[in-house]
């Protein structure tokens, strides 16, 4: 009787340690992504996991900060960048399988104020006086030392001639969106932010579209870092399928999908 306990003990503690069917087949991709794609990038990643099972799980910050965060051994998958900079950065530290790397979309870097201001459209160009328009409030942008939209919105305020007035206005945050919520807010009288920014907040609109040679390209790249997991494969495929172009072209992204050059 002894032994027979025993043995069905054994047989039982057996089955508890075995991989069970439910658990052995659950699959996941960490993907960490520039902050200003969480609404669109949300949407292609539900389609994802509908049509795979695998299941995403996206962190979405200032691809400045998410890029440090994987220099430091967080367990990414897949970062996708606002710009190229911070791509480059991680292959530099060899923590991007750069084979997989492609541009994968571009956006446009907008004027924006709150939906209740009286301030109208214009056309920013050069010598247009940004800091005037402001008045006695400010204009919100990323951080201009690292935040990509920050860079893009230097960048084109200096192309421009509208950085030295327009400095000691400006109203610095950690991401795009974090600048976009001071605008929505009314704490803050214009922001620089991407057009699909501004399209996902009612509590904005757009009054003008900085010329595209004001700027570097706002360029998207994606890759797999080197740790990633099988999975990721056919997460990046599904990110230049139709699927995805549908989503992200809805939210105002314009699909590119190409290899950069070597």
């Amino acid at each position: 009787m002894l032994k027979r306990s025993f043995a069905l003990g054994l047989a039982a503690a057996l089955v508890a340690l075995a991989p069970q069917p439910g658990f052995a087949q659950d699959k996941s991709i960490t993907v960490f992504a520039a902050a200003s794609m969480k609404n669109a990038l949300d949407d292609v990643n539900a389609a994802y996991t509908k049509a795979t099972g695998v299941k995403v799980v996206a962190s979405y910050a200032a691809s400045s900060a998410l890029a440090k965060q994987i220099e430091e051994g967080a367990p990414a998958d897949v970062f996708v960048s606002a710009d190229l900079k911070w791509m480059d950065y991680l292959i530099d530290k060899k923590a991007i399988n750069a084979g997989t790397r492609v541009n994968l979309l571009g956006n446009k870097l907008v004027l924006i104020t709150s939906k209740d201001s009286k301030i109208g459209d214009v056309k920013p160009g050069q010598g247009f006086d940004l800091a005037r328009l402001a008045g006695d409030s400010r204009i919100a942008i990323g951080e201009v030392t690292s935040v990509p939209a920050g860079r893009y919105a230097k960048a084109a305020m200096e192309t421009l001639g509208m950085w030295a007035t327009a400095q000691p206005k400006l109203a610095m945050a950690d991401n795009v969106r974090a600048a976009l919520l001071l605008v929505s807010r009314g704490e803050a009288a214009l922001g620089i932010v991407y057009a699909t920014d501004a399209r996902v907040d009612p509590g904005v609109r757009i009054i003008g579209t900085f010329p595209d040679g004001s700027h570097p390209p706002v360029t998207y790249p994606v890759a797999a870092t080197t740790n990633a997991k099988p999975e990721v494969a056919g997460y990046l495929a599904f990110l230049r399928g139709k699927t995805a172009r549908d989503m992200f072209e809805k939210y105002g992204f314009t699909m590119l999908a190409v290899r950069p050059s070597t």
